[in-house]
């Protein structure tokens, strides 16, 4: 009896393991969610709807982008977070809901950037942007400058929402600048647009994908980036390096994310799916229009990039002293 229990045993291990195989190998068998946790019209929803038919194409099921807003985007990462690890919820992760918004408002994050995912490949890297409404006095970066050192608390920008890239950006302007502006957060960059091309706001503080298209139409005027040189649709942009902020001259991440506990073979086969999309020229192409660099790593180089973006925010936090709004 004792010999018995040992293979039963096994046996019973073996049993329990069958169907998480047999969905691994059979994923995708339904259509797959790919969540973007800000509202419609920011940079995270452009980027996951370009990519979003081309994988659908490689996984051979649909892959349907939605859009679930809030506090930074932690409501819909949460969400992702939570749901079952079987690939048929993703998420269309950023710097600012994997870096900025856990590193500066931790309590109000109910998720673990590094513990609650597996991060499956950075998509593309993101310039980041100011720019003002046409109607604010300055129209470049040394007149921005002396126009806000002279008249502290007058102006106000938007973002994305609190926690967000551009929110961690912005007020890491402010300390290093010496400037102060009031933030207005919104549910995405969508909404802070809309309200900045409109001219209830002077300034945003967002990715270049979103805000690009109002440049070029010259609703909105850039005064600095951060990237790590100037341009092609910039030229005459200075980088914040160039103006001597160095510290806030970062890029964002965009990229695919699963809960903890998904499958390697499923991670596999999403990875493969992204791979095929940013090889797609019409997708690298529409990607690139946007003014983004396409990466498309391997979900190690991911999970680091998330890990040494998230201990940068952190630092950056307390050397500034910056609090959640």
């Amino acid at each position: 009896m004792t010999r018995i229990r040992p293979y039963l045993l096994a046996l019973g291990i073996a049993a329990a393991m069958l169907p998480s195989l047999a969905t691994a190998q059979a994923y995708p068998s339904k259509p797959v969610r790919l969540l973007v946790p800000f509202a419609p019209g920011g940079t995270t929803d452009l980027l996951a709807r370009i990519i979003a038919e081309k994988m659908g194409a490689t996984l051979g099921q649909t892959v349907v982008v939605e859009n679930k807003a809030g506090a930074g985007g932690a409501i819909g990462a949460a969400e992702v977070a939570k749901s079952p690890p079987d690939g048929y919820m993703l998420l269309m992760s950023s710097v600012s809901t994997m870096a900025a918004n856990p590193a500066i408002n931790p309590a109000a994050t109910p998720y673990d950037p590094i513990k609650d995912f597996v991060h499956i490949s950075n998509v593309a890297a993101t310039p980041n942007v100011i720019a003002v409404h046409p109607s604010f006095p300055a129209k470049d970066y040394k007149a921005f400058l002396d126009t806000l050192q002279k008249n502290p608390g007058k102006y106000s920008y938007g973002t994305a929402g609190n926690g967000t890239v551009g929110h961690m950006l912005a007020e890491l302007y402010k300390s290093m600048a010496k400037v102060y502006v009031t933030h207005i957060p919104y549910r995405g960059s969508g909404p802070a647009l809309n309200d900045v091309v409109a001219g209830q706001l002077p300034i945003i503080v967002d990715n270049l994908p979103s805000t690009l298209p109002f440049i070029k139409d010259k609703r909105l005027i850039p005064i600095v980036v951060a990237a790590p040189n100037r341009l092609a649709d910039l030229p005459g942009v200075p980088t914040f390096a160039e103006v001597g902020l160095e510290s806030v001259n970062r890029m964002s991440f965009l990229g695919v994310s699963a809960p903890k506990g998904t499958p390697k073979e499923v991670v596999d086969k999403v990875h493969a799916a992204v791979k095929a999309a940013l090889a797609d020229a019409n997708v690298k192409g529409r990607i690139e229009a946007t003014g983004a660099i396409v990466v498309g790593n391997s979900a190690e180089e991911y999970q680091k990039q998330v890990r040494d973006e998230l201990s940068i925010y952190k630092r950056v936090v307390v050397e500034q002293n910056l609090k959640p709004e």
